[in-house]
């Protein structure tokens, strides 16, 4: 009998990528000898629409997608190169992140001419930041249980309900939204539609949700009488659903998934080369090893974006994996530093701030893009287990 199986092929960059990647270094140094940001906790999710802008002028938004959309028509290994060096190096991205990383990729594959048109060269510009709109009241994870509804009206759709921990809404000028416009009595998965929703429409209520760490990242967004015309529905009514496969392998398995807390293991290592010992070293060993993997894994998920395939299982094995990998480094890091060895570090030492900033964030990565029982179910079934 043949067990089912998800393969991680080796993939390696083009030939343009060291060259790019030369580039991407050398406008980080620049913008951070010039203070238009700063590293620090949060690093990476920061919401900067100026260095959004920025990013878009050097061409690395949408740089896989067609020039006639704003694009760079560049290879997906290439837009990577990008990625991870940004990610890394702590540059504020949330301006645009979501929406170069999948929004945008759905547009171009399932939107029509005039989104594409209207919307794909105002994020590649960086100058359209965009969340997205799944998680609801009483259904957690289960996106199948949603009940915010459009309804058919002349014209368009009239929605009601409302949405819970969406990212940035009261920043975003665009909201990706899933609605129901159907009843569940065939199947919970049909009758579910993608809509674009303009922020600045009437009939939106965006409420704060404040975190642990005291930051206002999420929100509830509530739906009164909103009219959304025809021609902002993505795809075909009732089919939703199908896009999702698309959706997650974009958003879970980007580099994102495993450098939530990169700035605390490079703070970590910095501090402990200080005062090195057996177990520091096998610790700090352990967790760079690990990373490298990822980083391995990650990239070859990009190999299979760019021959067009679908790694829906593997970019759940990533993230699952990843996740768990971003919630071990700050438990590591303070299993590493004692009550005392932490007093001895400055009150301004940027390990002690990113440390705080990462522990007290770290419970909210597992549920963030599917709960950990979610992707396990989704590898299982890939895997035919189930």
């Amino acid at each position: 009998m043949v067990m089912p199986s998800f393969r991680f092929a080796k993939t390696s960059f083009p030939s343009a990528a060291a060259e790019l990647r030369e580039q991407v270094r050398q406008f980080v140094t620049e913008q951070e000898a010039c203070g238009s940001f700063v590293c620090g906790p949060g690093s990476w999710t920061r919401f900067d629409a100026d260095m959004s802008a920025k990013i878009g002028a050097q061409g690395w938004i949408g740089m896989t997608w067609p020039k006639r959309y704003g694009g760079h028509e560049r290879s997906a290994l290439e837009r990577y190169v990008v990625t991870e060096e940004l990610l890394a190096a702590g540059v504020p991205l949330r301006a645009h992140y979501s929406a170069d990383r999948q929004i945008g990729p759905l547009i171009l594959q399932f939107g029509n001419e005039e989104q594409r048109r209207r919307l794909l060269p105002l994020i590649a510009a960086g100058k359209c930041a965009c969340a997205i709109g799944l998680s609801e009241p009483d259904s957690g994870s289960d996106l199948a249980a949603m009940r915010t509804r459009a309804t058919r009206v002349d014209g368009g759709w009239r929605v009601e309900g409302r949405k819970m921990w969406i990212g940035h809404a009261h920043k975003a000028q665009i909201l990706n939204l899933f609605l129901r416009t159907s009843s569940t009595e065939e199947s919970r998965h049909s009758g579910i539609s993608r809509f674009l929703i303009d922020m600045s429409w009437p009939g939106i209520t965006v409420r704060p949700i404040i975190n642990l760490h005291g930051d206002h990242d999420y929100n509830e967004v509530v739906f009164d009488d909103l009219f959304v015309p025809d021609n902002m529905v993505v795809g075909e009514i009732g089919q939703a659903w199908s896009q999702l496969g698309s959706d997650l392998a974009y958003e879970r398995s980007a580099p994102d998934r495993w450098l939530g807390a990169f700035e605390t293991l490079k703070c970590m290592i910095d501090e402990l080369a200080r005062r090195p010992g057996p177990r520091q070293e096998e610790a700090c060993g352990r967790l760079v090893a690990h990373l490298w993997t990822f980083r391995e894994m990650s990239l070859s998920i990009a190999g299979m974006l760019e021959r067009g395939q679908l790694p829906n299982v593997e970019a759940a094995v990533v993230k699952d994996l990843g996740t768990a990998f971003d919630q071990e480094i700050p438990n590591v890091a303070r299993s590493l530093f004692s009550e005392s060895m932490r007093a001895d570090l400055d009150d301004d030492n940027l390990f002690e701030a990113v440390l705080d900033y990462d522990l007290l964030y770290a419970p909210s990565l597992s549920i963030k893009g599917g709960t950990r029982e979610m992707l396990r179910n989704a590898i299982a079934r890939g895997l035919g287990l189930r």
